[in-house]
This record gives structure tokens, sequence and C-alpha cells, in this order.
């Protein structure tokens, strides 16, 4: 059964306030190369994905969810920063918190619905659950690249977790062996066109 209404209205803000804050508890406290899960941008879509995949609510709920996920979470993240390592509070306002709080509308939207989505059936279940899996391929590439260049050498074991979070996800999502080796295909393109708008803008 779906959460009630105000119960989701309840639990997307806080688990954005513990997203943010826990997250930079997290690269502060445990050692590389798992400590890169914390500046991860797939694990932040990956967790409004699975708010929506909780809320089993409609399209527009889980998109709103994950928008207010995200979007609480980035003020959450400068807040620890403030408490924990004495950083300017400003920097919750900045210029550059405003973007990812952008960005978190448009992640928190796609993901948030592909939470839902990934419950139904046909063609919308498969790129739904590819979705997850992409973000962390995606990830895996930049990583790769710096690897390649030798700017950061022990990225190779980030690459390997990547590829095994995109696998763990399809696996655990995906409710058939066919409809996981359909969204397995499916996230390599994903993935794909993900690095190129990363690369597009900066990433």
């Amino acid at each position: 059964m779906p959460p009630a209404r105000h119960v989701l209205a309840l639990v997307a803000p806080v688990a954005g306030f513990l997203l943010g804050f826990l997250d930079f508890v997290w690269i502060t406290r445990v050692p590389y190369p798992f400590a890169e899960l914390g500046n991860s941008t797939a694990t932040w879509a990956v967790a409004a994905f699975a708010l929506g995949w909780w809320a089993r609510a409609g399209a527009l709920r889980a998109a709103v969810a994950g928008v207010v996920l995200l979007v609480v979470a980035v003020p959450s993240y400068y807040l620890a920063a403030t408490l924990l390592q004495g950083d300017d509070l400003a920097v919750i306002w900045a210029p550059s918190s405003l973007v990812w709080m952008a960005s978190g509308v448009l992640a928190g939207v796609v993901f948030g619905v592909a939470g839902v989505w990934a419950r139904s059936a046909g063609w919308r279940r498969v790129v739904a659950i590819a979705l997850p899996a992409a973000v962390f391929v995606e990830e895996a590439l930049r990583f790769a690249g710096r690897a390649r260049t030798g700017y950061y050498p022990g990225a190779w074991w980030n690459v390997a977790i990547d590829l095994g979070l995109a696998a763990l996800v399809v696996v655990l999502v995906g409710r058939s062996a066919r409809v996981r080796l359909q969204a397995a295909v499916v996230a390599l393109p994903l993935a794909a066109l993900g690095a190129v708008a990363f690369g597009a803008v900066g990433g």
C-alpha cells in the first residue's frame, strides 16, 4: 500500500536533510575509494529513484517528492560542512549551490518518476530500471577517464564500484531475467548520452 500523502510530504524533506548531512559525514569519515560515493551525483539521483519506488504514488507526487529530496539535500550538505568543518554558512546561497539545487529539480523529476515507472509494465519499466544503472555507468566512464590520464590512478576502484552498483540495481529492481537484460542493454546508450551531457556542462 502506498504511504499516505501527508507521510510522503514529511518523509521527502526529512530524507533530503539526512541525505545531504550524512553525505558530508560520509566523505569526511569513510576512506577512499568508498568515500567517493558521497561525492557521487549518481548516488543522489538513485536516492530520488528509491524514494519514488518506495512511494508507489502517482508520477506527479513522485516527481515533487524527488525534487524536495534533492533540493533540501543541498543546503543540508553545506550546513553539515559549516557545523563539522567550520565552512562559511553563506555557501548555502552561493551561485554554485543554486545551480546544484536547479539540477536537483531536473534529477528529482526524472528519477522520482522513474522510481514509480519501475513498478509498472512494458517499455516504461525497462527505461525506468535502466536510468539508475545508467547514471552509475556514466560515472564509471568519468572515473575511467581520470584513471587513464593518470589524474587519479585509484579511480579504477571507483569504476568497479560504480559498475557493481549498476548491476545491483538492475538485479534488485528487475522482476525477471528478460527485464534485467533489456534494462542493462538500454542503460548503455543512456549512459553514453549522460556522458555527452555531463561533458557539455563541464562535468
